[in-house]
């Protein structure tokens, strides 16, 4: 299968020193974002009242300040499993186009130069990807809650449509117009959804959530390279 055969590439190059700094810089701003997220979660939480006055057949009721910093700061760390989509999608389109370029130094020297964007342009992109996948899965709330035991698969057909989508066109983009990109994608729906699934599972796993993003754009880079070269010989 295609798709095995190029994620196995791209777990080849996990090496490469480009790979290596993406994922350095993805772990310091995840660092970062934590410790940023943690002490604004205490600092809001010390502006709970701790005194909650008299109860009836119970007395005064006094919550401890620390506890409640704690505890903040607890729910952060635990919410910061389920935000890793959003967090990875972020990086990458910040630092898409360094896997992206490490990929094809290697195995397509012969491509002309791709597209450059720009820093600006990588932001705004990775801002707006960002967006949607925070508002969408926070539609599919209801969703999650409805489907039961079977939210887990709802979550990762969701998640693993938008990454499978937004990493491709991506890609595609720094080759081809942006309408013939979306064409090439909208060509191989299934296959996109399908190694979009397979990023968005591991994505809560602490850790994998920060190497899947590398290895997932190498692998799509492929796929895209796969089947342009496809659409090119029809």
């Amino acid at each position: 299968m295609s798709l095995i055969g190029d994620f196995l590439r791209a777990v080849g190059q996990i090496s490469d020193r480009r790979f290596l700094l993406v994922f350095l810089k993805a772990l310091g701003l995840t660092i970062v974002l934590l410790l940023g997220m943690s002490v604004g979660a205490g600092w809001l939480a010390s502006f709970i009242p701790t005194d909650l006055g008299e109860w009836w057949l119970i007395g005064r009721v006094e919550l401890p300040s620390l506890g409640l910093q704690t505890l903040a700061v607890g729910a952060v760390l635990i919410a910061s499993s389920f935000l890793m989509i959003p967090v990875a999608a972020m990086f990458v389109g910040l630092f898409l186009d360094e896997i992206a370029d490490a990929v094809e130094t290697k195995h397509y020297p012969q491509l002309p130069e791709p597209r450059r964007s720009g820093l600006f342009a990588d932001i705004v992109t990775s801002l707006r990807f960002t967006g949607l996948v925070i508002v969408l899965n926070l539609l599919a709330l209801i969703v999650y809650i409805l489907s039961g035991p079977l939210a887990p698969i709802v979550f990762i057909a969701l998640n693993g449509y938008l990454l499978g989508r937004e990493y491709f066109e991506m890609v595609a983009a720094r080759h081809l117009p942006a309408g013939e990109a979306a064409t090439l994608r909208k060509q191989n729906f299934w296959r996109t959804w399908f190694a979009g699934t397979l990023m968005a599972g591991p994505l809560v796993i602490p850790v994998m959530n920060l190497i899947v993003p590398v290895l997932g754009v190498a692998t799509i880079t492929h796929q895209f390279h796969r089947r342009w070269s496809v659409s090119r010989s029809t």
